[in-house]
């Protein structure tokens, strides 16, 4: 049986697979999240041309779901990395930009609760 999958542990996973290969020096901040970003637009790619429709069924085709799982992991591992290089803990990050939100954004001014509606934010 295999170990449960957690974060810390696939960014070890992550950082001894470049290790053992000795990309270490390719790794920095900059190289990193220039190749999340390309990852993320390949994400964006399958994507591009769909109707809102579409992409809401675009997991019940196999070659299309492979890709897009195949796509998430890229932008994961990048994520992953980068945090790792870094120091950032990903978990962390996000659970205070919730915080954040929710103070920013009260349930009170939520769509339908005033005339214009707030746009999400990241």
């Amino acid at each position: 049986m295999t170990e449960p999958l957690d974060l810390a542990r696939l960014q070890r996973r992550l950082a001894e697979f470049a290790a053992a290969r000795n990309w270490q020096p390719y790794h920095t901040p900059k190289n990193l999240v220039a190749a999340l970003s390309v990852e993320a637009s390949e994400l964006v790619e399958i994507f591009q041309w769909l109707t809102p429709e579409e992409s809401g069924r675009v997991m019940a085709d196999p070659d299309t779901a492979h890709r897009v799982t195949d796509e998430v992991a890229d932008v994961l591992a990048y994520l992953l990395q980068f945090c790792d290089v870094l120091g950032v803990d990903p978990l962390a990050a996000l659970a205070a930009k919730i915080d954040r939100n929710e103070r920013r954004f009260p349930v009170q001014g939520a769509q339908g609760a005033s005339e214009r509606p707030q746009r999400p934010e990241g």
